[in-house]
């Protein structure tokens, strides 16, 4: 067992502190990869499947709502349990979702079921987000949370690996991250270890849930993220969809410049979370989800992909990167330490079912109106009240606040 010196917990993490956001991030990275493991050959199982376009949406985002709703039971469970237990538990749960797509890929429900169990991979986010906030003091927890958050680049390795290694054998994606998955099991076995000194909750489940619920910071700080966060993931799973729709690309070239987007938003996630130990994190969303908005009322009036297109969907890529490290920077400074993973789990869902809607919207729009217009004006209104709620709002807000 590692025990801290006070000087520690005020100044500078320990090594430990370091080790386990090095493997949380790993492990987050490839759960991500996982839950993900649909939406890059979404277009291949539409034409399979001869799925209709809100079809063919409804099946990329059934792995997004459950891992979504999953989180707020898994970040209690954290709290109860630890992340030396919870982390190599649900790596190991995952691995049968991703197998089990080899026979179900010819049958719809078959797929629908497997994409509901892929959501448990999802729920990871919940499980690192209260060890990196235990080991990191507050001077260093902005940027330790948003490095932890770009483990959001398993949507960038899937997107991009994924077709590729199909190319090479249609199982072998799956057989990868089974395997993949297995090996982080063990090793966060080992390697992962929970704060000495972490306070673990003696109320039941549902009366933290509870209590959490109850806190208006909790709701306040989950609309912000649906709409930072839930950006990410829309585009994660509906991007390449997008783009071969829209501008006629082909599925692997669609699916590159889908995971240059998540990459991109890796990239500024951390940069959220710095900016955030420096200024208030609620002013750092604030101009994050302005340029948002501004940059996808751009997008509603289908500019060609090069150069305008590729702008506008890799500077919305930084703002929404930014906004999620800056938003989960907010959560570290107004939660209580022993609601953390229950707030974090709260917020995490939210989060992740901005990401389930906005794939079925772009869908029923694109069959009703044959465009995408109306689903960007749509995102540049949201990221517009999310800018002013947070700069108006949450700049003075108290970690005690009802």
């Amino acid at each position: 067992m590692e025990h801290l010196a006070p000087e520690q917990t005020t100044t500078r993490p320990p090594a430990a502190a370091y080790r386990n956001l090095a493997v949380a991030t790993v492990g987050f990275t490839l759960t991500f990869w996982a839950w993900a493991l649909i939406a890059p050959l979404g277009s291949d199982f539409g034409e399979r499947l001869n799925l209709s376009s809100f079809s063919q949406s409804l099946l990329v985002a059934v792995p997004v709502i459950v891992g979504s709703l999953g989180r707020v039971p898994v970040g209690a469970l954290t709290d109860l349990y630890g992340a030396k237990r919870m982390f190599p538990l649900v790596s190991a749960l995952t691995i049968v979702p991703v197998l089990l797509v080899i026979p179900a890929r010819d049958s719809f429900v078959a797929m629908l079921g497997v994409g509901f169990l892929l959501g448990v991979g999802g729920t990871t986010f919940a499980i690192g987000i209260p060890l990196v906030n235990s080991w990191f003091p507050p001077a260093h927890r902005g940027f330790a949370l948003g490095i932890f958050g770009m483990g959001m680049g398993g949507v960038a390795l899937s997107g991009y690996f994924t077709p590729r290694i199909a190319k090479h054998g249609e199982n072998l994606p799956f057989i990868v991250v089974a395997v993949a998955l297995a090996a982080f099991a063990l090793l966060a076995l080992v390697l992962i270890t929970d704060r000495p000194d972490r306070p673990v909750p003696t109320s039941p489940l549902a009366t933290r849930l509870g209590q959490a619920g109850r806190l208006r910071v909790t709701w306040e700080l989950s609309f912000l993220y649906a709409i930072g966060f839930g950006g990410i993931v829309a585009f994660g799973v509906y991007l390449p969809t997008y783009l071969k729709t829209w501008y006629e690309l082909d599925p692997t070239d669609a699916g590159t410049k889908a995971a240059g987007f998540a990459l991109v938003t890796v990239i500024f996630r951390p940069i959220g979370g710095w900016l955030s130990d420096r200024v208030h994190p609620a002013t750092v969303t604030a101009c994050a989800l302005a340029v948002v908005a501004l940059f996808a009322i751009v997008q509603a009036f289908d500019p060609k992909l090069n150069p305008v297109g590729t702008i506008c969907f890799l500077v919305m890529a930084a703002g929404l990167g930014t906004a999620s490290g800056s938003v989960f920077a907010l959560v570290s400074q107004v939660t209580p330490q022993p609601q953390v993973g229950s707030v974090t789990g709260i917020v995490g869902a939210m989060g992740g079912l901005g990401g389930f809607v906005p794939p079925l919207v772009m869908g029923a729009v694109y069959s009703a109106e044959n465009s995408y217009s109306i689903g960007f004006m749509l995102l540049s209104d949201l990221a517009l009240a999310g800018c002013v709620y947070a700069y108006g709002r949450m700049r003075n807000i108290g970690a005690e606040r009802p």
